[in-house]
């Protein structure tokens, strides 16, 4: 399903979006008719929409066409909500922006996801606290990984240590806590519920040299909750360490949000 403003998607708004591609989103998945994290969901697109366009979003129609997509869905989907302005000019983007809200759904991949290989890439997204749709360099880097043999791909900055996949967030165990790097990167909703779950929990630079010291690597996001990493580069990661059924077991356990 793909609706903006509860009517389908026009060819200029499709073109606006193929050809500039300004704006940002957030993806959740629906599980009977319910969200986890919905109201960080909500935070998310205020906060970005702030960032990107400068106004503020109208969060009613927000959760009207979210109420809309999910009563239209069959079974478990991922749902995406990108706000954008179809008007915008690709000359003057500091022109008054009045955002819009396209809804689109997608059958949601079945959990738990089996452990992937990635590769370790030095790079930074552009604006990284913003989830916003210039998808560009982490998909072109994703392919890259693939084509080498990896499942996916993990960005690093040197001296600043690990940040983010391509589109998740990654964990660590080192014996103790749960580690999230502080590196620059997408503040992730799934991320944030694990961190308000988990009694022993840090956030510190997590370097390459590091990762012999881990005993457990996973990814994050809110299309598969929690994913095991079997390797980064060439350091091997135990994908059946009891610290991923805990992390899985407790995620599962949080209580989803109805919409309405």
């Amino acid at each position: 399903m793909e609706e903006l403003d509860e009517r389908q998607l026009g060819v200029d708004e499709i073109t606006s979006l193929a050809l500039i591609g300004y704006g940002h989103f957030t993806t959740m998945r629906v599980e009977g008719g319910a969200i986890r994290g919905l109201a960080l969901h909500f935070a998310r697109l205020e906060r970005d929409c702030r960032t990107v366009f400068g106004t503020e979003l109208n969060l009613d129609q927000v959760r009207q066409e979210l109420c809309r997509a999910v009563d239209l869905t069959d079974g478990d989907a991922v749902v995406r909500i990108t706000v954008f302005d179809p008007d915008l000019s690709l000359t003057h983007p500091a022109g008054p922006a009045a955002p819009r809200i396209l809804v689109t759904t997608r059958p949601a991949p079945p959990v738990p996801q089996g452990p992937m290989r990635v590769q370790p890439v030095r790079h930074l997204r552009q604006v990284a606290g913003v989830k916003h749709t210039g998808l560009f360099d982490s998909l072109h880097l994703r392919r890259a990984a693939q084509l080498d043999g990896f499942d996916d791909v993990l960005f690093h900055g040197d001296e600043l240590g690990i940040s983010e996949g391509a589109t998740w967030n990654v964990g660590f165990f080192d014996g103790r806590q749960v580690v999230w790097p502080q590196a620059e990167h997408l503040p992730g909703v799934t991320e944030a519920l694990l961190t308000g779950i988990h009694d022993h929990c840090v956030s510190r630079t997590v370097t390459l040299d590091q990762l012999p010291f881990m005993e457990a690597a996973f990814a994050t996001n809110a299309a598969v909750g929690v994913r095991p990493i079997s390797a980064i580069g060439s350091a091997p990661f135990a994908t059946d360490h009891p610290i991923l059924s805990e992390l899985r077991d407790r995620y599962a356990e949080i209580a989803a949000e109805q919409p309405r």
